[in-house]
């Protein structure tokens, strides 16, 4: 079971919040009997939303640091913080008046213009992640679609690559987002399947396998993509000596390691990036979800100078990338995280989340993996599927994601108080005592 930590600072009474306004988890109202308020909501969305997502029967209204309140006023403690978009609590008043002052000003003017919101943002970026250069786009697999075109023109015009050929090589389990280019080199069929047909250029390997990787790279591979974490795989945590030998082996045969930290990066893992953890330093490095202090879509591809700056003008670009908004409320992001609270309270609390999980092994948990204030939890099957756990744990005000088999994933924002922790992880113990 691999480990590590992270947290924030909470809005409200105390540094990280009132623990004596928590209750008793069953009091924060039970979702497997709708109120009415829930039900209507559900309604409309069958009838107008395209059927892409299955949510729980949760219809969430407000937030305010880890917690939310639905339509019918329940209250639940978040523990996905929209897949650490909200690492920083829901509401944040420094984020909410970043975004406010910026709102009185100007949002948008595009590329075609320099706005004076965007250069601070980018120079503040790249100093925090000790990077040269900043490429701003708008959602996590933009991101990556960018470092892919980065990638590849990195390889034909310094690797010298001929024209077609080049290679990205990937890992078994990975999620990168759902674009078809992404999707090409999934290996999730609910991702995959019906999408086609895919797009070439694409190595995949094992996950956390070293030899493996060496034994797949050749003279067309210009780059390795990676997630230091699987987030969605259910925070899987590679071997220790992994990423090192990623660095390792791209450098032996002149391929970019580029490091997907969309999930596991800004503060989750106890640490501002999770090849920290390691002491990697990738060549690009994607970045999204928290960089836009769960306000507006924020991504980036960091990196150095001699890779993103293969990139020319009208090459790559985005009507929305970049613009004042998101760079105003960006900036907010890294100063707060320039700070180290938010990593440094991610990192304290993980011997505890790790400690209470490991109560419940061989009580209904078969095995977890801790990073920080992030967690995969292995349900035994016999209990339930991911999903169902969910349900149950959402009756009892606790949310969470489930993600493949009856794995779980533990999330909350960084804003979390230790008894909050208690609360969920003491919760999770009732579901599946009662099952």
């Amino acid at each position: 079971m691999g480990t590590t930590t992270g947290a924030g600072t909470h809005q409200g009474a105390g540094a990280f919040g009132d623990a004596s306004a928590l209750g008793d988890a069953s009091s924060l109202g039970d979702a497997s009997s709708l109120g009415d308020a829930t039900a209507a909501a559900l309604a409309v969305e069958d009838r107008s939303l395209a059927h892409n997502y299955s949510p729980l029967p949760v219809v969430i209204a407000s937030g305010e640091g880890a917690w939310v309140t639905d339509v019918d006023g329940r209250r639940y403690l978040d523990g996905l913080a929209a897949y650490s978009a909200v690492n920083f609590g829901h509401g944040n008043p420094r984020l909410l008046d970043a975004a406010r002052a910026q709102l009185d000003r100007v949002t948008l003017t595009s590329r075609a213009f320099v706005n004076d919101r965007l250069g601070p943002f980018a120079s503040a970026l790249a100093a925090l992640t000790g990077t040269d250069l900043v490429l701003p786009m708008n959602t996590g697999a933009e991101a990556v679609e960018s470092a892919i075109k980065v990638s590849r023109a990195w390889g034909y015009r310094v690797k010298g690559v001929p024209a077609g050929q080049a290679t990205i090589v990937v890992a078994s389990g990975n999620f990168h987002g759902r674009t078809t280019t992404i999707v090409s080199f999934s290996d999730d069929p609910s991702a995959r399947e019906d999408f086609g047909p895919y797009t070439p250029g694409f190595r995949t390997v094992p996950y956390g396998d070293a030899e493996a990787l060496r034994a797949a790279m050749d003279e067309t591979v210009v780059a390795v993509l990676l997630e230091p974490i699987q987030g969605e795989g259910g925070v899987v945590i590679p071997p220790a000596d992994y990423l090192p030998a990623v660095r390792e082996v791209c450098d032996e045969f002149g391929a970019l390691f580029v490091a997907d930290e969309i999930q596991s990066g800004l503060g989750r893992t106890g640490h501002t990036l999770a090849v920290e953890r390691v002491g990697v330093r990738p060549d690009l490095i994607t970045l999204g979800k928290a960089l836009g202090g769960g306000i507006v879509p924020v991504s980036a591809v960091v990196g150095s100078r001699e890779v993103l700056g293969v990139l020319r003008p009208g090459e790559h670009g985005s009507t929305f990338g970049g613009n004042p908004l998101a760079a105003a409320v960006g900036a907010e992001v890294v100063a707060m995280l320039d700070e180290g609270t938010f990593q440094q309270r991610a990192l304290e609390g993980e011997p505890l989340l790790r400690g209470l999980l490991d109560e419940l092994v061989g009580k209904g948990v078969v095995a977890h993996r801790v990073a920080g204030l992030w967690a995969g939890i292995d349900i035994d099957p016999a209990l339930g599927t991911g999903k169902e756990i969910a349900h149950d744990l959402a009756d009892r005000g606790v949310l969470v994601k489930d993600t493949h088999g009856s794995t779980i994933r533990f999330a909350p924002p960084l804003v979390v108080t230790d008894d909050e922790v208690r609360l969920a992880i003491g919760t999770l113990g009732e579901v599946l005592a009662a099952r």
